[in-house]
């Protein structure tokens, strides 16, 4: 039987499967094989030793069969996922999935998915590492045991719905003191003042009285109008020209971090996105030369760069920019990113050869994006140095002095590749103890502005200057974020919501070490030490439970509860036992029965007084399955139409009439009408459920040429084109 290699996902086994011959058998663990039972706490506590109930879930056991069934022929099994702590973990499951030793079996790593590497990798086979698996399992108890025994506290405390968590209560505590800041924010009034010089020369209030001017120096009107006057009844020389050269440093290549912020701010790509595609980039796309992965590996907090790959790059650099362009030693970049895995590699192109302008006939136009500005980073971090010249001249008059900023690009170095936006600003030639004359003056009135929200951005930037999370966590803590409704993105500003401050109040009043982040960085920093060994797994747990456990059980006791009902005065039309309340969830305010849980009745309501009993907007409509009247209500969707004997009769229809297609349905010849589901809009027959025809495209009039069936139009992300829903026959294909 071939050899069998076990990696993550299906793509990662396709490509690798490209490179190797009949004699191995790639296939995919579709991520983690085995987990903490979501369901349970699935952890056995007893003298500090920690003991995790690992379980196989529904949705991986014929994974797992499948994977039994190839071990068992197999000659020699190797393990190939991700190098990394969550790789090495995923890595351990596997082999304990399918009943082997996890040590016994060998384990190859690579920093990319190319034939070269893949290859060397099989060569030089290692084993697993346990103090990785136990770092790794550290983190993943210590995140249930927060979340386990903290979100419960929560819900009961303040609302249903909420949840706590080590590294997303640390940053939603980052998002609410900044805005904290903003609300406590009182501006202060400051002046700018600026000049006209002859020539058209621009320039800024220096001093005024030999002291030097910041820019909350001139805090009045008065103050900004008597410099003014001052320099109106001034005449003004020359007194000073400085001409300093200097040098723009290369950048260094990307890691996760600074790749998710570049993406956000040059390509508007969320976190989420950014990893997506560069998961994609990763496992092999399209090239000239085959199926390939095109950048190494995307979740790294490393600057490293591999020999070869410094080599190829300076060769290129020579041979496509000339020899000025390239330094005399090859440059090496350290991270500032605490707890950094400098064995790991910073984020680059696998083949320098494999251009932009080359992968622009390959990749989709948003991998083509993202792979550019991880190619250009690359190469301009071996490049030369930008040098430009910078002159600053000065205006004396009797007691005001003016600057004015002059800067000129001598050689381009690194722009060459990235770019340069700025344009230079020349300043016409002057002479020491030159007369010039002032031609303009004026005098601005100004308001300090109140720090900025953050940006999905400037958060991840935030979290790794803290220390909080590692490359792998920074997009899911946004992610989680938003799901649990603690912040809204708007304008691509993070804002945190109300029920925000309610649950950062308590924790920082009852758990304050769960969002501090300096406790966050600590236990970061000792699940480094546990993976190079120096730690034991059981100390850094047993250290934080006994005390975390002990809060837990005062809180239960002594935290007040937020909770808030309001009666209505109207019996639960399910159960008439208990009353109807207005209670808030993580949508609003809604009305449920006060025998909750054991009653689970609810309705959405419209916004109303404190003790106002809720009125649902009349209509004239009737009913048509019952014959009641019609009335108006909200959901999370906005208004829509609901019978009134409701929960009797459940009918709802749409306030606005469907958009009729022009195209009857396929199948039965009804009308097709556009429609809302939890997936976004789609096109289904209007004689449902009878027939069931549905698609999410709309259709177009004109029938298949090939099978006359119905045909669709499709927007696609890298493409548009016309459709036949039966025979796949493609038309009017336009590449984006």
């Amino acid at each position: 039987m071939k050899n069998l290699i076990i990696v993550e996902s299906p793509a990662k086994a396709r490509t690798i499967s490209n490179f190797l011959g009949r004699n191995y058998k790639v296939v995919a663990s579709k991520g983690h094989i085995r987990d903490l039972p979501k369901t349970q706490f699935g952890i056995t506590i007893e003298d500090n030793n920690f003991t995790p109930k690992y379980v196989v879930s529904k949705d991986n056991k014929e994974t797992v069969k499948e994977l039994k069934k190839l071990a068992k022929e197999a000659e020699v099994i190797y393990l190939a996922t991700d190098e990394d702590r969550e790789g090495e973990a995923i890595g351990y499951h596997v082999a304990k999935a399918i009943g082997k030793e996890p040590t016994q079996l060998p384990r190859i790593v690579f920093h990319e998915i190319t034939k070269s590497a893949i290859k060397k990798a099989l060569d030089n086979p290692r084993v697993i590492d346990m103090d990785s698996v136990d770092a790794q399992q550290t983190r993943r108890l210590l995140d249930r045991i927060v979340g386990y025994k903290l979100s419960p506290l929560l819900a009961s405390k303040i609302q249903r719905g909420l949840s706590a968590g080590r590294v997303q209560s640390s940053a939603l505590k980052i998002v609410v003191d900044r805005e904290r800041e903003i609300k406590a924010f009182k501006p202060q009034e400051y002046w700018s003042i600026w000049a006209l010089f002859d020539k058209k020369i621009e320039s800024d209030i220096y001093s005024y009285k030999s002291k030097k001017i910041s820019k909350l120096t001139i805090s009045n009107k008065e103050l900004a109008d008597e410099i003014v006057e001052s320099a109106k009844g001034s005449n003004f020389k020359v007194d000073k020209i400085e001409v300093t050269k200097k040098s723009a440093k290369t950048p260094p290549p990307f890691m996760t971090s600074t790749l998710q912020q570049a993406a956000s701010t040059q390509l508007g790509f969320a976190p989420k996105r950014t990893m997506q595609i560069a998961q994609k980039l990763y496992e092999g796309v399209k090239t000239n030369s085959g199926v390939s992965g095109v950048i190494t590996y995307m979740r790294t907090d490393s600057l490293n760069l591999a020999k070869e790959a410094v080599e190829s790059a300076r060769e290129f650099i020579q041979k496509s920019f000339g020899k000025e362009y390239l330094p005399t030693k090859a440059k090496s970049y350290v991270t500032k990113s605490k707890g950094a895995q400098e064995a790991h590699e910073a984020i680059r192109p696998t083949n320098v050869e494999f251009t932009p302008q080359i992968a622009a006939k390959y990749l989709e136009s948003s991998e083509l994006r993202l792979y550019t500005i991880i190619y250009n980073r690359f190469l301009a971090s071996q490049m030369e140095d930008a040098k430009y010249e910078l002159q600053n001249v000065f205006f004396k008059g009797a007691d005001v002095v003016f600057k004015a900023q002059g800067k000129k690009m001598l050689f381009d170095g690194f722009y060459k590749v990235t770019g340069y936006s700025d344009k230079d600003t020349i300043l016409p030639k002057l002479d020491e103890g030159q007369d010039v004359e002032l031609t303009k003056i004026d005098a601005k009135q100004n308001f300090t502005e109140p720090p900025a929200r953050y940006s999905e951005a400037s958060l991840i930037k935030e979290l790794e200057k803290r220390g909080i999370g590692r490359p792998s966590t920074y997009a899911p803590t946004i992610t989680i974020l938003q799901t649990r409704n603690y912040i809204e993105i708007d304008k691509k500003r993070i804002i945190p919501t109300e029920i925000a401050f309610t649950v950062i109040e308590l924790l920082e009043k009852h758990f304050d070490e769960i969002v501090d982040s300096s406790f966050t960085s600590n236990m970061e920093e000792k699940l480094d030490l546990i993976a190079e060994g120096k730690e034991s797994w059981q100390k850094v747990l047993g250290d934080f439970y006994a005390p975390f456990m002990e809060k837990i059980e005062k809180g239960k006791k002594d935290i007040p509860s937020q909770k808030k009902v309001t009666p209505i005065g109207e019996k639960c039309p399910d159960c008439e036992d208990g009353e109807l309340v207005i209670r808030k969830g993580r949508y609003g305010e809604f009305i449920s029965c006060s025998n909750f849980p054991k009653c689970k009745y609810s309705r959405n309501m419209k916004e109303t007084k404190e003790g106002e009993k809720p009125q649902a907007e009349e209509t004239t409509e009737v009913c048509e399955k019952c014959g009641s009247p019609m009335v108006i209500k909200n959901s999370r969707r906005g208004k829509f139409l609901a019978c009134s004997a409701y929960p009797k009769c459940k009918n709802t229809k749409s306030l606005v009439p469907p958009k009729e297609s022009k195209v009857p349905c396929p199948e039965c010849g009804g009308k097709l009408l556009e429609r809302s589901g939890r997936r976004g809009k789609f096109f289904g027959c209007e004689n449902y459920p009878k027939c069931k025809f549905i698609t999410n495209y709309e259709p177009i009039e004109k029938k298949c040429p090939e099978c006359g069936y119905l045909m669709v139009h499709k927007e696609l992300k890298a493409k548009s084109l016309d459709e036949c829903l039966k025979c796949k026959y493609k038309e009017n294909e336009v590449k984006r």
